[in-house]
């Protein structure tokens, strides 16, 4: 019996073809809103806190912020991973101070009034002389909280019941097996403290009718981008093209990927060492492999290294911006590897794409201003909304 083929759905024009409203001016400074999408979003789903390997041996902590809430990471003598609110189960107080570190002993100790717990987060001991008779230490353990591990990435969650950790991904968990993600090391990192809310970020990546403007250099190592284009179906001809027979159609300006001659982002498009091996022929053309993880994170994966973006979000116009460059240790150590090539002409895309969004919160609080109205090209912003009215209506 012969199994049945399933036939691909058809492709189609990604654009918009409706007048689309964006969202309210006011979603992006009114501090109410700010405060329940805190709550309804980054409070509910997983968010990126470093790389496993930052947690170097047992008893190495970090601590983190996701709004208002302060989070303590730390690896146990057992080697495994907890995260807890850094919150002392006393009267609140934080229990650890610094950003990083390695504790001296097998126990976390409150500096207000000396409380101890160990690294399962399990209260050890008070200093107060006398206990009430109904005090049970096993009720005043940390508050734990949902820790994931994937890839050599690390993820916590605020939630009781966290959604599965596949939801904040746009595409399979296994999109990365070629990239051997978890034994990379971060070469480099940088952070940016922008004056914008966190949505105005996530607008911008989810568009190019700005590369033509903002980014010229990019524009030239990825010529589609020169045409305010994503990929081949942003354009409304496209199927014209795809059909034509005509060889220039095949042209990278048409079809996306890197321009011709170039392998990777790079400011000549060239890399020097040879690269992850067991890549695709059509992830080697591509040049960069996307993967999106709302609301927290995406990476980009090159054939020589891999970038991840970060945004936490620190106000509601203020967002940090973090950005790491993984690589394989023997690219590291190799002389040929530049990684300040790399890195230079990177982060001038991502500085640019700050820039730009400073530039967007600058003028959202005009009277006049109700919203904005979004073009054809942006359908993948217009999703991103669509991705945020369905959190904050949520339960």
């Amino acid at each position: 019996m012969n199994a049945e083929v399933e036939t691909p759905p058809a492709r189609t024009h990604n654009g918009l073809t409706a007048l689309t409203p964006g969202l309210p001016a006011t979603a992006y400074y009114d501090p109410a809103q700010y405060e329940l999408e805190l709550t309804k979003i980054w409070y509910r789903n997983w968010n990126y806190v470093g790389r496993s390997s930052s947690f170097e041996g047992p008893r190495s902590f970090r601590t983190f912020d996701i709004g208002t809430q302060r989070v303590l990471v730390v690896r146990g003598d057992d080697g495994k991973l907890r995260a807890f609110h850094n919150t002392c189960r006393h009267r609140g107080a934080a229990i650890c101070t610094s950003a990083a570190g390695r504790l001296a002993t097998g126990q976390m100790v409150c500096p207000y009034h000396s409380w101890s717990y160990n690294l399962r987060g399990e209260l050890l001991r008070t200093t107060s002389k006398h206990l009430p008779p109904e005090f049970d230490r096993k009720n005043f353990s940390l508050y734990r909280l949902a820790l994931r591990e994937w890839n050599g990435f690390v993820f916590v969650s605020l939630a009781v019941e966290p959604p599965p950790f596949e939801a904040g991904f746009d595409a399979p968990l296994n999109r990365f097996d070629a990239w051997p993600m978890a034994d990379l090391v971060v070469a480099h990192s940088f952070s940016k403290l922008m004056a914008c809310n966190w949505k105005v970020f996530w607008e911008n990546y989810n568009e190019c009718l700005h590369c033509p403007t903002v980014h010229p250099a990019l524009c030239e190592l990825v010529p589609i981008f020169a045409r305010a284009l994503m990929e081949e179906q942003d354009d409304p001809d496209w199927q014209a093209h795809a059909a034509s027979g005509d060889p220039k159609f095949d042209d990278p300006r048409y079809k996306g990927g890197l321009r011709t001659g170039a392998v990777t982002w790079s400011p000549d498009g060239k890399s020097n060492v040879p690269g992850f091996a067991n890549l695709s022929d059509a992830d080697r053309k591509a040049g960069h492999v996307y993967v999106t993880i709302l609301p927290t994170m995406f990476i980009v994966a090159h054939v020589d290294y891999v970038r991840t973006v970060q945004l936490r979000p620190m106000g509601p116009e203020r967002t940090e911006l973090c950005v790491e460059f993984l690589v394989a240790p023997e690219t590291l150590a190799d002389a040929r590897f530049d990684l300040k090539a790399i890195v230079d002409f990177t982060s001038g895309v991502m500085l640019e794409d700050a820039q730009v969004s400073e530039l967007n919160q600058q003028g959202l609080r005009a009277i006049a201003h109700e919203r904005g109205v979004l073009m054809p090209e942006e359908y993948a912003l217009h999703n991103f909304h669509r991705w945020i009215a369905a959190q904050l209506g949520g339960a």
